[in-house]
Formats: C-alpha cells, structure tokens, sequence
C-alpha cells in the first residue's frame, strides 16, 4: 500500500524498486501529499482500478481537483490513459480491510485542517500533525514501530511538530521504535543522530522497515 501520491512519485518508485501498487491510502489532499497521482496510470494501465482510500470529509474535493481521473463521463484520447483509480471513503475510529490487513484510521489536527493517519498491527503512521489527540493516541498504545512527522529543533510551527514535540509524542505512545519523517533541510542527519534520544531515528529516502507481525 502506497501512502499518498506526492510530486515526482514516479521517480521515488523507480528509486526504491517499486514495481506494483494494490492500494493508495491518501492522508490529506495538500498539494505535496496528492499532486504525483497521474504517476498511478502506469500500475492501472497492467492491472485495472488502483483502490484509494480517503477520508469522507476529503472525497468530493479530490474528485474536483482531479476531475479527469474521478469522473467517469472522462474518457481517455484514443491512444492515451489516465489513471483508473477507485475511491474508497474512510472514517476515523472505523477499520477497513486494505490488502488483507485491517487499517484503523487516526485523526491529528493539521493546522485549521484534518489528517488521517493509521495503525495497522503493530505499526502507527502519522503524518503531518501538531498534536495527537487523546482517542488516537489511546489508538496507538503498544505498536512497536511509529512513524512520525518532524520538522526541525527549536521553534515551533502552527500545524507540524517540531522535533522536540514528536520526541514527547513518540514518549507518549511509548512504540520501541520511533522515525521521523517529513524533516527539512534546516536540519543534518549527522545532527539528528547525535541529538535524537534512543528509540527515536531519522528516516531516510530508501528505508526498510521490518515490522513484527
């Protein structure tokens, strides 16, 4: 499963050897977590409709905002494609069955607007949030692996962690493993590696992950 569609998508799955996509769960529709979805028609091309789950609140947005994918009175030019992708809705606190694992979907304030990250076993993803919230973080109570958004030391931001309040977040939860992700060039990785406590790691482009079943 493929979270979010960002922009130049098409270079990271080659980069990282993707060669197959069954699912795409979309966690907001800002511009760098939605604009790399035309880079999906290669996969729906082989195989048919890619399911893509979104929250209720987000469906009719996304919809506009790609119109020529979501509506089915668009037909492809003779000759060319565009993506076929299946919009699934999604609810906080409600699981969905994606790719034979159930995905409990988390909601985290975003600024003024709503992220939906998710647990699925022992694995917790969020992204872009502020702050969690008391149901989604009784949600994530005894994953083994978090993964959280950062973006630098020091100065706070209205809608993401910084890193010293996704290091109080990872506390919280309490997952033995803890990366960071969407960090920022304000910050090395040599600087996070000196700096991070035990448990707490930098992500990196190209990362694997082993999550315990």
């Amino acid at each position: 499963m493929l979270v979010d569609t960002p922009p130049e998508l098409r270079l990271q799955l080659i980069a990282a050897g993707v060669s197959k996509v069954d699912a795409v769960w979309f966690t907001h529709i800002h511009a760098d977590h939605v604009h790399g979805i035309d880079d999906l028609r290669v996969f729906t091309a082989r195989r048919g409709d890619v399911d893509a789950y979104v929250a209720s609140e987000y469906r009719e947005k996304i919809a506009r905002y790609f119109e020529y994918i979501f509506d089915e009175a668009v037909q492809a030019a003779p000759g060319s494609s565009i993506p076929s992708v299946k919009l699934h809705e999604v609810e906080e606190g409600r699981p969905v069955g994606i790719v034979g694992e159930s995905f409990m979907p988390l909601l985290v304030p975003h600024g003024p607007t709503n992220v939906y990250g998710f647990r699925v076993g022992k694995l917790g993803y969020i992204t872009d949030g502020k702050r969690l919230p008391p149901t989604t973080l009784e949600a994530l109570k005894g994953v083994d692996v978090l993964v959280l958004n950062a973006l630098w030391f020091g100065r706070p931001h209205p809608s993401h962690f910084n890193i010293e309040e996704a290091i109080e977040a990872a506390r919280e939860v309490g997952a033995e493993r803890t990366y960071l992700t969407h960090l920022t060039h304000r910050v090395t990785h040599a600087e996070l590696e000196e700096r991070l406590p035990d448990g707490v790691m930098a992500a990196h482009d190209g990362l694997i992950v082993e999550v315990p079943s």
